[in-house]
């Protein structure tokens, strides 16, 4: 087996304790420091995990590490990956790659010419759900998608994050930038990459309060639209209608639903790794229920309620995977799955569909890409304890 690569994490906040999780279910990658702008919050990130604490500049300079792991908030990616690129690390960032195109398109262009490689989350769509999904998409089991829906609606992140500000901020905020990610890359994996999007978008009030943390009970401007409602069109033919809104305060819609020439398809949560994929062929016919907790990234494995809201007993989060899986394709030198070109077909999706809901009109996707390949179990057993 080849040797670990050693990580440095760069961003030391709330999503930090799902990457160090990690490392019970990965065998490639060790992260052994941290760094944040906020001190306190890299020297606590240090302590509990028992790692080092240093600055930025400390991080990129090491020559023992190899990867940077960019967790820092959405506006900050862009900067934090181009730095850990110059310093000749490869780079796996949280999503999206960044808060624009141009800046994303930068990103490839530099690892392109430093023979670098890049990946970003979201790496969701590798779990048994959407990979359950994907394989019997391609055996043609509901025949060929013609149309479907997608959604996402709960009240918003202020109501579980600390520091919400960013999430409703003016160019970074919003919930496309923020779960658009998911569902728009859970698609491209399914029915393979987008051509045009159509989009109108609304605010559902101006103020929010913050709901936990030593901010509680403060009041903050909301600066972005809050919901929007898209039509994409894919190469493939296949037409979906996607629903993201920090507004609504609960529903009973699927995920995502698709409808084929020959059945109907329910695709469990692209947030998360686990889930069934339920079928039907017939109207008035039962749905079949293809389980995936017997699939190495489908077993349930949180035990416990987390601070986080996707967290609970009945979840599998193996978030870490593309970070895993990217290490491994630089072992074997083939392209990674959570690749810098998928994250920039998904960054163009996401901004086409601000522009379309601003201007009043489609938006053609530039940005091509490959539909994913399915993420074998020899795949999986090489990158799993």
């Amino acid at each position: 087996m080849p040797k670990a690569f050693n990580v440095g994490l760069i961003g030391c906040g709330h999503i930090a304790e799902t990457y160090f999780r990690a490392h019970k279910y990965f065998n490639n990658f060790k992260i052994i420091k941290c760094a944040d702008i906020n001190k306190k919050a890299a020297d606590k990130c240090a302590k509990i995990y028992k790692i080092k604490s240093v600055t930025v500049n400390e991080l990129l300079n090491d020559q023992d590490i190899k990867v940077i792991l960019n967790l820092t908030i959405p506006k900050a990616h862009y900067t934090i990956a181009k730095k850990a690129l110059l310093s000749n690390k490869h780079v796996y960032s949280e999503k999206p790659l960044a808060v624009s195109l141009k800046d994303g398109k930068d990103l490839i262009k530099i690892a392109k010419r430093k023979k670098l490689y890049i990946g970003n989350a979201p790496d969701t769509f590798l779990g048994g759900g959407n990979q359950k999904a994907k394989e019997l998409l391609d055996k043609k089991i509901i025949g060929k998608v013609k149309f479907g829906n997608a959604i996402f609606a709960y009240p918003g992140i202020q109501s579980y994050h600390p520091n919400p500000e960013p999430w409703f901020a003016k160019k970074e905020g919003g919930p496309v930038i923020d779960m658009g990610p998911y569902y728009l890359t859970a698609l491209v994996n399914l029915l393979g990459p987008a051509r045009e999007v159509t989009s109108i978008s609304a605010k559902g009030v101006d103020k929010r309060v913050i709901g936990i943390g030593p901010k509680k009970g403060k009041k903050f401007k909301v600066q972005c639209p809050t919901t929007y409602f898209s039509t994409i069109k894919f190469n493939n033919g296949s037409v979906i209608r996607l629903t993201l809104s920090f507004d609504v305060v609960s529903h009973l819609r699927n995920h995502i639903e698709l409808y084929g020439e020959k059945g109907s398809m329910v695709v469990p949560d692209p947030n998360m790794f686990g889930g069934s994929v339920l079928v039907t062929k017939k109207l008035g016919n039962p749905w079949k229920s293809y389980k995936t907790n017997h699939m190495t990234l489908g077993k349930i494995n949180i035990r416990t309620q987390s601070s986080r809201a996707n967290e609970s007993p009945t979840n599998a989060n193996y978030r870490g995977v593309g970070l895993s899986e990217m290490i491994s394709s630089i072992q074997s030198k083939k392209t990674n799955k959570c690749n810098g070109n998928l994250s920039l077909h998904v960054l163009n999706i996401i901004e086409a569909i601000h522009l379309s809901a601003k201007k009043n009109k489609p938006q053609k996707i530039t940005i091509k890409c490959e539909k994913p390949k399915l993420f074998t179990a020899k795949e999986i057993n090489t990158i799993t304890k």
